[in-house]
């Protein structure tokens, strides 16, 4: 069952570039896909048209049963609390312990103490950062401070993760170290899609690749057969 529907979707921007066009696509739930291409190509813009941040100029972008393009402002929370989002910098709060961090993002729903606690140690143990609760941002590595993000992104349950370079900053082994935490949460049934310039990464994990081009999926590669064809 699709998760997210993509129907003649254009994207021009009000500097007249058209950073997306004539884009169809089906993303299934449960699926882990990833979105790469030369610098341009139009990632940015799709993902952000996912949660809301831009509307398409024309065209259907649905997820999760909700046509996401007729969206009034005042109601984008509806498709915002359906999403997690995970950036290259991870925006953590300096003055806020790891489990503050993750925290926020449950209180802003009101939800009672015990029941922010219990939701916040789980994802943190998900992530292995449980010994870290107590801990600063400035007192984690790189990794562990994208591991926070992580964790802060899918408290609130989240059908859909979205990460947009979130191996960018680090090390090789970190990456991958990241990447085995996304697939975890894959296997508890989140969707995810990864936009990523990093291709060793992409063909170690053999999941669906969709390249883009000038704003078209110029490839979409089913799951294992992106490295195959790539070596």
């Amino acid at each position: 069952m699709d998760l997210i529907k993509l129907t003649n979707v254009k994207k021009t921007y009000r500097t007249g570039v058209t950073a997306i066009q004539d884009l169809n696509l089906r993303i299934a739930k449960g699926d882990f896909v990833f979105i790469i291409g030369s610098t341009g190509c139009g990632k940015s813009t799709l993902i952000k048209m996912l949660y809301r941040e831009e509307k398409p100029t024309s065209g259907q972008i649905v997820v999760g049963g909700i046509d996401v393009g007729k969206l009034r402002n005042g109601k984008v929370y509806k498709i915002r609390r359906k999403i997690g989002v995970v950036f290259q910098d991870y925006k953590l709060l300096p003055k806020s312990t790891v489990f503050e961090n993750v925290a926020f993002a449950l209180e802003i729903f009101g939800l009672p103490k015990d029941e922010i606690y219990a939701k916040v140690i789980k994802v943190l143990e998900l992530v292995g950062l449980k010994n870290k609760i107590k801990n600063y941002p400035s007192q984690l590595s790189g990794g562990e401070q994208q591991r926070v993000a992580i964790a802060r992104a899918i408290v609130n349950g989240p059908k859909l993760l979205i990460c947009d370079e979130p191996t960018g900053n680090l090390d090789p082994e970190t990456s991958m170290e990241i990447m085995q935490v996304l697939e975890e949460i894959n296997k508890l049934g989140t969707t995810i899609i990864m936009v990523t310039h990093d291709i060793n990464i992409v063909k170690q994990m053999n999941k669906r690749v969709i390249v883009l081009d000038s704003g078209r999926v110029l490839k979409d590669y089913e799951k294992g057969t992106y490295s195959h064809e790539n070596n």
